[in-house]
């Protein structure tokens, strides 16, 4: 098979993984507790985790309270406490994300000498060992923690559309290809040139040339599709993708 063939044969399930978008889901979930909806929306969790943590992290002085609020935040979302009030019309899912978490740790402040934290609630499987190390590879700046959420936020929808885009060409044969070009899609720059990963490949040059230019398009459309999942209407896609490059370039001292 042409090295080509695989973007016209792969799978989309990964770009498919929810039936609906975000927001229905959440809607959806406000009002059932259908163990495939609960499922999904534990997902979305721990798809979104890591921006509500690196904005707890930017706020408070210790780690252990700022995993303790986030995990103790996401139980309650799938409790419902915060579903039944999400109104998609209200705007887009990561603002929707981080106003409820806002309220959130407010009430947590007045009632801090309640009932411990999480206490009998259902949890969400979060790494925090993890997200820790991350929270220390940030970069050192005086972004407001709103502002760190907004590029974590957009990181993660980055690097989700990346992992939806491996895994299509994972399962129609081409990872090979994925991992030679990946850098085309990354930032990160083309670690060999065109006759060199011909050779790797043992394709053509001018093949390398249609695969990349087919694998940016496919990425394109990967993140656009994910993009669109988290707004409220397609008309919202554009400037949410304008506002997501910019999150990520944002200046970094």
């Amino acid at each position: 098979m042409a090295a080509n063939d695989a973007f016209s044969n792969a799978a989309s399930g990964a770009a498919r993984q929810f039936a609906s978008t975000h927001w229905s889901l959440v809607a959806v979930a406000g009002q059932t507790r259908s163990p495939e909806t609960q499922q999904a929306l534990a997902t979305l969790c721990r798809m979104y985790w890591y921006p509500l943590y690196a904005y707890a992290r930017r706020q408070l002085p210790s780690a252990h309270d700022a995993q303790d609020l986030t995990q103790a935040f996401f139980a309650e979302l799938l409790e419902k406490e915060y579903l039944q009030a999400a109104d998609p019309q209200r705007g887009k899912f990561r603002s929707f994300l981080l106003t409820a978490f806002k309220h959130f740790l407010s009430r947590e402040r007045e009632r801090a000498h309640a009932q411990k934290r999480g206490g009998g609630r259902p949890l969400v499987s979060l790494d925090f060992q993890v997200g820790e190390s991350r929270y220390h590879q940030e970069p050192i700046d005086h972004a407001t923690p709103e502002k760190l959420y907004e590029r974590r936020w957009a990181l993660e929808i980055l690097e989700q559309t990346l992992t939806q885009l491996r895994q299509e060409l994972a399962n129609a044969g081409k990872e090979k290809l994925f991992e030679c070009l990946k850098g085309a899609l990354a930032g990160e720059g083309m670690q060999a040139s065109y006759a060199r990963i011909a050779d790797q490949l043992s394709i053509s040059e001018q093949a390398v040339k249609v695969a990349v230019y087919r694998l940016r398009r496919r990425y394109q459309e990967l993140l656009r599709a994910e993009i669109a999942q988290t707004v409220a209407s397609p008309d919202e896609v554009d400037q949410e993708l304008r506002d997501l490059f910019a999150a990520v370039q944002r200046k970094k001292t």
